[in-house]
Order: structure tokens, then C-alpha cells, then sequence
């Protein structure tokens, strides 16, 4: 058999094709999945966080216990999904005074910041380098009309 027929030939190549292009498919989509799902639950979480602080927040007697309440909620609830780094303070805005969060039939919005990693990259580069993925949520609620 000439040479260049031996080099053309396709016997027995089928498998090795299958598993080079199976690799070179799967393996980003696999980190695909994982990165998505990583930022699918930092929003949820934020989302929850925000809500739930939002919701102690208006309940509580004092600002000062509704700022501790709102804070302790948010934690709970980014470390339900294992969110531990990242986290910044929460944020609380009132209407229509803004001096005084919780008058009656008043809105407290709480605005809560977490910036979420993507997996798997190495740790040498820095946190500021790290690629981090910035989530934003807001939630307002209104104060009972009844609040004492």
C-alpha cells in the first residue's frame, strides 16, 4: 500500500475523534453549567436577602434593631447558599422622611451588594482580579399603618 494511502486511510480512527471532540465540547460546557449555576444562586441569594431584611427591617421597633434584624436576615440567607465573602454592607433608604425609617405607612427599600467569584479560577490572582460578578438587589416594603 502506497504511503499516502496508509496516511488517508480512516481505520480504527472513529474513537479517537469521538473522544477528542467529545473533550474539546464537554469540557467547557461542564464549566459552563457550573458558572451559570454559581450565578444563578448569588441572585437568588440576593434577591432573598433582600427581600427578607427589607421584611425585619419594618417589623422591628427601633431602626437600630431593625438595622441589626435586617443584617442577621441577609446572612442567613447568603449563607443558605454558601455565600460567605463578598458582602457589602446593606444599604437602607426611607420615604417620605428620611430621617425617620420607620413612620407609619412609610417605605423602607434595603439595597443589598454581593459580588460572587466565578469557580474554579486560581487563587494568584487576587481578589480584585478574580473576575467577580457584581449582583445588585433591592427590596422595599411598606410600614404598618398600625406600627406603634
Amino acid at each position: 500500500m502506497p504511503l499516502w494511502k496508509h496516511l488517508m486511510a480512516d481505520d480504527g480512527s472513529a474513537s479517537l475523534e469521538f473522544i477528542t471532540a467529545g473533550i474539546l465540547l464537554l469540557v467547557p460546557l461542564v464549566y459552563l453549567v457550573s458558572a451559570l449555576s454559581v450565578l444563578q444562586g448569588a441572585a437568588f441569594a440576593a434577591e432573598g436577602a433582600a427581600r427578607q431584611a427589607a421584611r425585619v427591617f419594618v417589623q422591628s421597633e427601633t431602626i437600630e434593631q431593625g438595622a441589626a434584624s435586617a443584617e442577621h436576615a441577609a446572612a442567613i440567607a447568603f449563607s443558605d447558599f454558601g455565600i460567605t465573602e463578598g458582602i457589602a454592607p446593606i444599604e437602607y433608604s426611607c420615604e417620605p422622611v428620611p430621617d425617620a425609617c420607620l413612620t407609619r405607612a412609610g417605605h423602607v427599600t434595603v439595597t443589598v451588594r454581593v459580588s460572587v467569584p466565578l469557580p474554579l479560577l486560581p487563587a494568584f490572582l487576587g481578589t480584585e482580579n478574580s473576575g467577580g460578578i457584581p449582583f445588585v438587589a433591592r427590596a422595599t416594603q411598606t410600614v404598618s399603618r398600625f406600627h406603634s
